[in-house]
């Protein structure tokens, strides 16, 4: 079986001091996860540590990857509650199961996953739907699509695992097909709220592989400013030519 090329890296940024984000790359099981944590020094980086190895073990041993987040959840509050990381402690998470052109993605608060098909009309598109604040106003119709990406409050999160008042998450879950020159894209919120979906696109288009699509898209954010965390992981379709920016040009030049 062709196991799909990859790249991931992350990212201090340029205005912390410790990177809070984790990403596991697990090609033999076709899993790849990205998880941003949160509470602090020594805390937000346990939690997110804990995601990632939770969810690759639970998902070894045979569970979904839904029942794999949910598990993370009750990790960290062990975790917590056992002196290790700090009390309050919670991690985000975006995670991609493949099995052949079938896919699955699981997340848990504003982690998102995008699917990018140069075949496809609108060849960007965002798989996750935030768990935020500002995504719910958006919804119920108090504030305008254009408004949700400036709103002052747009990392207000609704929910996070390891968060002390739920007991279980809501795992929201997407599944689907993918092509031969498809890719995915896995990210914390570093990338997405410093980099417009246009840009994130253009890159794409552009990329000669995806370690530099991975390398363009954090110099991009930096470029913005880096205020958080960067973490990236992009994952081709297996047997995809190895240049993105070949296939979405001569799908256009017929």
């Amino acid at each position: 079986m062709l196991v799909s090329r990859y790249a991931a890296a992350t990212d201090v940024g340029l205005q912390r001091s410790n990177n809070e984000d984790s990403f596991l790359s697990c090609p033999k099981l076709g899993l790849w996860v990205v998880a941003d944590g949160m509470g602090g020094h020594a805390a937000g980086e346990v939690a997110s540590a804990i995601v990632a190895e939770t969810v690759m073990e639970q998902v070894r041993a045979g569970l979904s990857l839904k029942q794999a987040v949910q598990q993370s959840h009750h990790e960290i509050l062990n975790a917590a509650a056992n002196g290790h990381g700090g009390q309050g402690m919670g991690s985000t998470v975006v995670a991609l199961m493949v099995q052949g052109a079938h896919y699955e993605v699981a997340w848990v608060g504003d982690s998102r996953a995008y699917l990018w098909s140069p075949t496809a009309m609108r060849p960007l598109r965002q798989l996750t739907t935030d768990h935020s604040y500002v995504q719910m106003l958006y919804q119920t119709g108090a504030i305008t699509a254009d408004e949700l990406e400036t709103h002052p409050e747009k990392n207000i999160i609704t929910q996070c695992l390891g968060s002390l008042e739920l007991q279980t998450i809501n795992v929201e879950t997407v599944e689907g097909e993918w092509k031969k020159g498809d890719c995915f894209l896995l990210c914390s919120d570093g990338l997405s709220d410093a980099v417009p979906g246009e840009t994130i696109e253009s890159i794409l288009n552009k990329a000669s592989s995806s370690q530099s699509a991975v390398d363009e898209l954090i110099q991009t954010a930096l470029s913005c400013g880096g205020k958080d965390n960067i973490t990236v992981t992009v994952v081709e379709y297996p047997g995809t030519f190895r240049n993105l920016g070949k296939i979405f040009l001569s799908f256009f030049s017929k």
